[in-house]
């Protein structure tokens, strides 16, 4: 009796997945099934692992592989296992060849179905491939997150179980090259409002030294406001004709004009912006320039110079701006501090431009906050690899982190879009994120810059 009850619930269940229109309906029948209960079960007790050799996962993904390749020999037989047609064909099936892939739930080990004739060409599992496209999008993800080939290595063998050489992990990396040579070409538009400039610093081997370089990232945003990563440059010294090459690069790849850069008093730089677009403004980013300022401070005095220098970089105007700064100087803290006004001083010409600005266009302009929250993120993965093996190397692990960051963000907005309360998901970092307050900043840009910007309304 109850075994027949057993056969009478198996079969109720294999109606009820037969019927299933989603696999929402397919898990509620696994349910109420008790199946899944005891699958669980199983699992929660030592008795079934989920990854690696053995695995659940892994074994789901045989099944789901080898169904698919019999029903790809089938379409190429033309005829149904067992039917007595295919004993009037020439062609017929043949066993089946032993052949292990890497996934990245663990190993996979699969029966690959033969034909007698050896025409038969598995499109699901290839001949030759030995990974299937998951476990090389995870290698991938697992190198943008900061880890180094070995760490790679070590974690999936640790995790999944699956064994995958250092010169293969190596490879499934370098065919991303290709793609970051692509992106790093790629035709750019003809007028950037605005453009940020920022760097980070690398430690890359050189001649069989270590040297640090440092890795700069420009981030342009569109008439649209929208914010776009433009390129990576690395360089060990500063100057005129690095930066020449890099504006070269802009200008070759479609850049024609730019109303204002925002920068950290690069060495070279403004001459280089002028020598490419004669019109452009070069500003230094304020808010390095009062962190250069207070360098020299000391901590008890910091919050005081702080607070006396904001009147200089809210001033209506540069005239007023000298004014205060003449007033610090002339200040019992100014006298205590002189290298503060000395900083201000050396930077002067490019630290007064956007005081010409209304407020609205100002806050846009004045500092790099905005690259600097991206070279934050970017400096956690690099930090924790030693050193890179060349140049390229450095720009393809960036390329990839900013790709990576970005697409975690847009997961976690997916799942809780639709939420009226409580999100917390991030923003997007800095690619494709859209200035606050844009349309009024383009309105005082027209009012500035009325022809440059009406030949690209």
């Amino acid at each position: 009796m109850e075994g027949s009850q057993d056969v009478t619930s198996d079969k109720d269940l294999d109606v009820k997945l037969a019927e299933a229109a989603s696999t929402v309906e397919v898990a509620e029948a696994l349910r109420a099934s008790g199946a899944v209960d005891q699958l669980l079960a199983s699992i929660d007790s030592g008795e079934v692992a989920m990854t690696g050799e053995g695995g659940l996962l892994p074994g789901l993904i045989k099944l789901a592989l080898e169904r698919g390749l019999a029903a790809e020999l089938t379409d190429h037989l033309g005829y149904e296992k067992g039917d007595p047609a295919g004993r009037e064909l020439p062609n017929a099936r043949n066993g089946s060849t032993p052949k292990t892939v890497q996934t990245e739930a663990g190993p996979v080990p699969l029966a690959v179905p033969r034909d007698r004739d050896g025409s038969f060409t598995p499109r699901l599992v290839p001949k030759g491939q030995r990974r299937l496209g998951g476990l090389d999008d995870m290698i991938v993800s697992l190198y943008a997150g900061g880890m180094t080939l070995r760490d790679i290595q070590f974690h999936l063998q640790s995790t999944i179980g699956t064994e995958v050489s250092h010169e293969t992990i190596s490879k499934i990396v370098d065919e991303i090259s290709d793609e970051v040579l692509t992106w790093q070409r790629r035709p750019l538009d003809a007028l950037y409002p605005v453009i940020y400039l920022d760097a980070i610093v690398v430690k890359v081997k050189d001649g069989g030294h270590t040297r640090n370089k440092a890795a700069h990232i420009a981030v342009g945003v569109d008439m649209a406001g929208v914010k776009h990563v433009l390129g990576i440059w690395v360089q060990q010294n500063e100057g005129a004709a690095f930066w020449a090459s890099v504006c070269a690069d802009l200008a070759n790849r479609g850049v024609r004009d730019v109303l204002i850069v925002c920068c950290d008093g690069l060495t070279g730089f403004p001459e280089a912006i002028t020598a490419t677009w004669s019109q452009a403004t070069v500003q230094t980013c304020v808010v390095h320039l009062i962190r250069n300022a207070l360098r020299f401070v000391s901590y008890s005095d910091r919050k005081a110079v702080a607070a006396a220098l904001k009147p200089i970089y809210t001033a209506a105007d540069a005239d007023a701006a000298r004014a205060e700064l003449d007033a610090f100087t002339a200040s019992d803290l100014g006298k205590k501090n002189p290298t503060v006004t000395m900083v201000f001083d050396r930077s002067w010409e490019q630290f007064i431009p956007f005081l010409e600005f209304p407020p609205e266009l100002r806050r846009v302009i004045y500092t790099t906050n905005s690259i600097e929250s991206l070279n934050y993120q970017l400096r956690k993965v690099t930090k924790t690899r030693g050193q890179f093996p060349n140049d390229a190397a450095v720009v393809k692990l960036l390329w990839l982190a900013i790709c990576n960051i970005e697409d975690k963000r847009a997961a976690e907005r997916a799942k809780e879009r639709g939420q009226k309360h409580g999100r917390k998901a991030s923003g997007r970092l800095v690619e494709g994120q859209v200035v606050t307050n844009w349309k009024k900043a383009l309105e005082q840009l027209a009012l500035v810059y009325p022809e440059r910007i009406e030949r690209y309304l």
